[in-house]
Formats: structure tokens, C-alpha cells, sequence
């Protein structure tokens, strides 16, 4: 597969994070540097042979600051770049990149080109930095084509040598460089000597319509974790915090939970009011399966839905595009058993 690409252009989209940090020869602290002069830095991208243009955040920003504000911002550059650039290359920081990575992917629909986010867990200008491959990398993914159209037109994470969807990644470790993992769903290509892609599990949308940006999004969802011994006060007032519209319950195993009255009431209480329940798995891999136990059968009947083998940062920006477009508690927990850009596996066993 000839998948080089000598006059891609792709734009690069700074927002910050630690692959933009360069040490001060003085006081020695790490400090953003600006992305303008990324080629003084990185010598290496002129032997690439690609156009590469930079937008930077100014400020840049520290990734646990990221949320649907930045997300939005993101997703006007690329709407106002679409037409010009082959691909988009985002640094970011790692702390909550999956979530920016599944928020991009509901918020970018008919998207036909790669979106490649991308960081690392040492600055660019240490020596011993993974930012330069991880760059490198990204940017070639991003330029990459087969008979004239990109081989990855999805939102994707490029991590330590593997190319993983965007809405399946959670970051697993904070010290070593393999940071990310999709448990649920294959690599879509791996970066040995040469980039292997794995068609078969790479997004293609039937769709030829052009790109829909979307900017609407509804922070007034909330993640409960339960837990062994969890209060009822807790519970009780997590389900009624105002203006609450939806829930991500992280259960035990396949999607079961605690069978108290109490607590199935207040499930039951909450969905009455209206309020989206959605069951996910606190495991790393697997799926939820709610009819598997009677635990799981009794949370189906208290009104909860499955969230099947969605991650966390999935199921909680996928909450937040549905409510922010204005849909009924109904048609939210319709498309939330839907898979709308691949984000969930879903058969007919586990509905």
C-alpha cells in the first residue's frame, strides 16, 4: 500500500499539553514554547515532505482544563480549515484527551478526513521524548491516502505505535508511554517499520454529505460510581442535583448493581423525573449485559439503559451531544442505544 502523500497538507492544532513544553535553559522549569517555530524545533518534519500549518490556543491549555468550550473551539478551526487542509493533527494534553476525542467525534458528523490527536508523556524538547515519534507519526496518518482519499477519515488517538478510534480510548497509565488502550475495539493500525492499517476496522461513513459541525453541548450530566458500602445520602444526592438530565452509573462487573429497595426506588425515582440512567461497566474491558443477572434484570425494570461496551469519556460526551441538540429523555435513550459513529458494539444479545 503506497500511502505516501508528498504534497498532503495538514494543519496542526495546538491546544497545549506536555509535548508543547520546551525546558528554560535558565531556571530550568518546562514552559510552552510557540508552535510557530515547531520546525525549528523539530528539524525532521521538513524531510516529511508535507505542508504543515500550525494554530495554536493562546493561552495554550493544561488538558484537565479542556471541556466543551475548548471542544467547540477545536471544532470551528477545523470547520473553517476543512477545505483547505488534507488532515488535522490536535496536541493535547493526555489527562482527558478521550474525552475530547469522543466529544470530536459526535460533535464532527459527515467527517471524511482525519482528525489525529495526539501528545505525549514527555516534553518535545527533552531528550528522551515520546512527542517527536508521536508527532511524526500522527502527521503521516493524517496525509495518508489510498486512491486519492484518506485511509483514516474518523477522529483517532496515535499513541506509542498504535492508532486507536477516539471514542474507545481511556488513558490507562500515567507514567509510561503506552498511555492508552482500547480495550473494546482493535487498533486501526499499528506503527512498526512501516504503518499497518486494519481497513476492516476503520469508520467509513456511507454518507457524501458535506461536514456538520455541531457546537451544541449540555453540561448537566453526572458520573456515579458505585461502590461497596456506597450511602444512600450519596446516591440520593447525586440523583437530585438541579437541573440533572443524565447519569453515567458505573456498575460492577457485566452491569450489575446492589438489589436494596432503597436504591432501586431512587433509580426508579429518577427516571420518572425524566432523568437518562445509562449503565456502563467499571471493568476496563467487556460489556454490560443487563439481562445476564438478576441485579442487572432489576435495574432494566427500574428504567436504566445500557450503555453496552461504551468507555466513560464516551458514554459522558455522548450525553452531553444528545441533551445539547434539545432531545426528549426519550429519543436520548434512542440513540444511546444506537451506534452513531461507532462508538458502541452492540448485538442483539445484549440489547
Amino acid at each position: 500500500m503506497n500511502t505516501q502523500q508528498e504534497n498532503a497538507s495538514i494543519l496542526l492544532i495546538y491546544t497545549g499539553g506536555t509535548i508543547g513544553m520546551i525546558e528554560n535553559s535558565e531556571t530550568g522549569v518546562l514552559e510552552s514554547f510557540n508552535f510557530q517555530h515547531l520546525k525549528e524545533h523539530m528539524p525532521e518534519l521538513k524531510k516529511l515532505g508535507y505542508g504543515v500549518s500550525t494554530i495554536q490556543f493562546d493561552p495554550p491549555m493544561d488538558s484537565s482544563e479542556m471541556g466543551p468550550e475548548s471542544w467547540t473551539k477545536i471544532v470551528k478551526i477545523i470547520a473553517d480549515n476543512y477545505n483547505t487542509y488534507d488532515g488535522f493533527v490536535v496536541l493535547h494534553g493526555t489527562d482527558t484527551m478521550s474525552f475530547t476525542a469522543s466529544a470530536l467525534s459526535f460533535m464532527l458528523e459527515n467527517l471524511s478526513k482525519p482528525v489525529i490527536l495526539t501528545g505525549s508523556q514527555l516534553p518535545i524538547g527533552m531528550l528522551r521524548t515520546d512527542g517527536k515519534e508521536n508527532l511524526i507519526t500522527a502527521i503521516e496518518i493524517a496525509a495518508a491516502k489510498e486512491n486519492g482519499q484518506p485511509i483514516v477519515p474518523e477522529v483517532c488517538i496515535f499513541f506509542e505505535n498504535d492508532l486507536m478510534r477516539g471514542n474507545r480510548t481511556s488513558k490507562i497509565n500515567a507514567d509510561h508511554f503506552n498511555a492508552f488502550r482500547s480495550y473494546n475495539y482493535p487498533v486501526l493500525a499499528h506503527a512498526g517499520i512501516y504503518i499497518k492499517y486494519d481497513d476492516r476496522q476503520i469508520y467509513h461513513s456511507v454518507s457524501r454529505k458535506p461536514l456538520k459541525p455541531h457546537y451544541l453541548l449540555d453540561r448537566n450530566v453526572a458520573i456515579l460510581k458505585l461502590f461497596p458500602g456506597i450511602s444512600p445520602l450519596v446516591i440520593e444526592s447525586i440523583l437530585n442535583i438541579p437541573g440533572i438530565k443524565g447519569i453515567v452509573m458505573e456498575t460492577f462487573g457485566s452491569g450489575n448493581a446492589p438489589s436494596q429497595e432503597w436504591f432501586l426506588n431512587m433509580l426508579k425515582d429518577a427516571v420518572d423525573r425524566g432523568i437518562v440512567i445509562v449503565n456502563i461497566t467499571q471493568c476496563s474491558a467487556g460489556s454490560v449485559e443487563m439481562h445476564r443477572y438478576e441485579t442487572g434484570h432489576k435495574l432494566l425494570e427500574a428504567g436504566v439503559i445500557s450503555g453496552f461496551d461504551s468507555t466513560t469519556e464516551s458514554a459522558v460526551a455522548k450525553l452531553m451531544f444528545l441533551f445539547g441538540h434539545g432531545l426528549s429523555p426519550e429519543e436520548v435513550k434512542e440513540h444511546m442505544n444506537c451506534s452513531l459513529i461507532g462508538e458502541i458494539s452492540i448485538s442483539e444479545t445484549l440489547r
